[in-house]
């Protein structure tokens, strides 16, 4: 789908579908509120005025009504579609507003769809959040559907009218990548486990980092295990599939930075739990158990193009978690990259197993700030709930710069608390540390657990376990995966 800049009076415009973002009428108030609606209003004898008086419309929101042939438009269509508060609007409002007029009018056989730009949206921040919601919202997780009649209701373009300028030009192209990265990432987790083993994720991650000219290298195990990454290696062992660790580079052109970021990513490309084995229902989801690897691979995608100031590294363990007759054990011992002994007392809490080796390899490679994102526990759902990503550090201020660049970028996390009292939970008689901490603060043993493996450099874990996959789809984004933290990552290797 394209998505073109359009500078022309509104009531040129020729779409099957002209949307105009209206807001909530303060208190009081009688005229329209939106620059774009008020005009349409205008053109229209009055139409979005008398929605709202009869309370058919509010502004509220999301919310829509529709005009089907419009006086003194081209567009076959006007859309009227709410932007809730007018202070309240911002890019992340844009993004869903774009992309819930995409995935209402789509299913209609809306080939052209058209918003306009309100002069106060003219600028770099809303024209890529627009850009985004129209390409986020038309992703359909559908890959393996063979019926034909899913393709009959494409639609071809989205255009932004009366947007010009540099700013919007590069805000468009801005959106352009983040949101194609973001859909890499939403395709990658959506395979099933049979068309996406450990190996099949680090070729697809080399065919992407040749196309956008990242450095590439793929740990074989037996790299792995000269390097001595037993913990890795150890959740691998009960699968007939061999484990990798992908590592993708991105050195800007100019190397004075002194950050070094690294961005490490939980890849289970499937997980049963190993001999700790999952309940049957809904473990076919255990599919999207490497969203967090996901997450990092589509960064980087964006980061090649956008190309950051300070040098990005990103590591991806990748397993699959099974329950062969060579599976570890509860009660095994692993020795970890960085020397440490663990006691392995679920095997389905394989992703810190996994991830603590990527994390001191990390370290090796130079990074001297780290963020991962995994799936890891059930705990932070029962935490957060399907809304927020629980965040964890070491390092308040490095915290503050991630939760910054979420709230920029429209992605919800929340500060959870990592004390010293937590470690308890995780100590084992015979090993270093225990890699399951008990029933309670699950999320936060968990954290705990890999904050060991920091190296005291400044970090920052997501435990994005409720967020990377839509059990019901949103009006601006399908069912299925949420290709969360990618626009994340990228604004913060950006802000670096």
């Amino acid at each position: 789908m394209d998505v073109i800049l359009v500078n022309t009076g509104l009531a040129q415009v020729e779409a099957d579908a002209l949307a105009v973002i209206a807001f909530e009428r303060t208190e009081g108030a009688t005229a329209v509120s939106g620059e774009s609606a008020a005009a349409v209003d205008a053109i229209c004898g009055g139409w979005i005025s008398e929605t709202l008086a009869s309370g058919e419309f509010s502004g509220k929101l999301l919310e829509q009504a529709v005009l089907a042939r419009p006086t003194g438009l081209k567009a076959k269509k006007l859309i009227a579609v709410g932007g809730g508060k007018a202070e309240k609007f911002t890019a992340t409002e844009m993004r869903k507003a774009a992309a819930a007029v995409l995935r209402a009018w789509k299913p209609k056989k809306c080939a052209k769809i058209a918003l306009a730009f309100d002069v106060a949206f003219q600028n770099e921040e809303m024209a890529a959040a627009a850009t985004e919601g129209a390409l986020l919202g038309d992703y359909e997780p559908d890959t393996y559907k063979t019926d034909p009649k899913k393709n009959d209701s494409k639609v071809e373009s989205f255009a932004l009218v009366s947007s010009e300028g540099d700013a919007a030009v590069a805000g468009v192209t801005r959106g352009r990548i983040l949101a194609e990265a973001q859909n890499f990432t939403r395709t990658l987790v959506n395979e099933p486990g049979n068309r996406l083993t450990p190996t099949i994720l680090a070729e697809r991650a080399r065919t992407m980092a040749q196309e956008f000219g990242l450095g590439c290298d793929i740990l074989s195990a037996d790299r792995m295990k000269q390097l001595g990454m037993g913990s890795l290696l150890g959740v691998a062992m009960g699968s007939a599939e061999p484990p990798v660790t992908i590592v993708l580079t991105y050195t800007p052109a100019e190397g004075s930075a002194t950050t070094h970021l690294g961005l490490i990513g939980k890849g289970v490309t499937f997980d049963t739990g190993g001999i700790s084995i999952k309940p049957s229902d809904g473990m076919e989801k255990m599919k999207y158990d490497m969203a967090g690897g996901a997450a990092a691979i589509g960064a980087m995608r964006a980061i090649a193009q956008l190309k950051p100031k300070v040098p990005v590294t990103a590591v991806i363990p990748s397993v699959e978690n099974m329950p062969g007759s060579r599976a570890m054990r509860p009660g095994d011992i692993v020795t970890t990259l960085n020397g440490k002994t663990v006691e392995v007392l679920n095997t389905d809490a394989e992703g810190r197993l996994i991830l603590c080796d990527a994390l001191e390899y990390a370290q090796r490679l130079g990074c001297t700030h780290m963020v991962d994102a995994a799936t890891l526990t059930g705990a932070i759902v029962v935490a957060l709930g399907y809304v927020n990503i629980g965040c964890f550090s070491n390092n308040d201020e490095f915290r503050d710069q991630v939760l910054s660049a979420a709230k920029t970028e429209g992605e919800k996390m929340w500060p959870m608390p990592l004390d010293e009292e937590y470690k308890d939970l995780l100590k084992s008689p015979i090993a270093d540390l225990a890699n399951i901490g008990g029933r309670w603060g699950g999320a936060i043993s968990a954290a705990k657990f890999l904050e060991e493996f920091s190296g005291g450099k400044p970090w920052v874990h997501l435990d994005i376990a409720g967020t990377a996959w839509l059990e019901e789809g949103k009006p601006f984004l399908s069912k299925g995966p949420s290709g969360v933290c990618v626009r994340t990552f990228v604004r913060l290797a950006m802000g670096l």
